[in-house]
């Protein structure tokens, strides 16, 4: 009873993913693939795949796992290796490797295996990528963070006049 009323209706919360996504898999789904993301649906149709099929990319691989420390024993329990999935894996025609994470948020989770990732495969060029149209479309995420943060700055010096 937090206003009075004895027959208050219970709210029911809609569960959603980590990603924000409903069931509904229709907006995640592109060339019969349902990706985790509409964002990472729309880097692979609009990115990767004119690349794809003009010959740019030789392979390209989805949600690879990469082992980021092994499992191991302790006082007789054996502690689960950290895993880490990347969006995407790709390897050029030139022969160069590069892993793709699709972001609109960073979580501290993502920022620590990404640390733990440069450490352990030093020669794959890891890179997150984003989408905002403030910022020039597909752009490595750290430079989405510099726009919002250079935008935040304005804001605040715009409204102290």
């Amino acid at each position: 009873m937090c206003c009075g009323c004895r027959n208050a209706r219970k709210i029911v919360m809609k569960q959603r993913s980590k990603f924000n996504v409903g069931k509904d898999e229709i907006s995640r789904t592109y060339d019969g693939i349902t990706f985790d993301s509409e964002l990472e649906k729309r880097y692979y149709s609009d990115v990767l795949v004119p690349f794809i099929e003009s010959g740019v990319i030789a392979d390209c691989e989805r949600q690879k796992k990469y082992i980021l420390q092994p499992s191991f024993k302790r006082d007789g329990k054996t502690v689960p290796a950290i895993e880490y999935k990347a969006d995407f894996y790709v390897r050029f025609a030139t022969g160069s490797e590069q892993v793709v994470d699709v972001k609109g948020y960073a979580e501290p989770l993502a920022k620590l295996k990404r640390k733990m990732f440069w450490r352990v495969f030093p020669d794959i060029k890891y890179i997150w990528i984003g989408f905002s149209k403030l910022d020039g479309g597909w752009v490595p995420y750290e430079e989405i963070q510099a726009g919002r943060k250079q935008r935040k700055k304005s804001n605040k010096k715009g409204s102290l006049r």
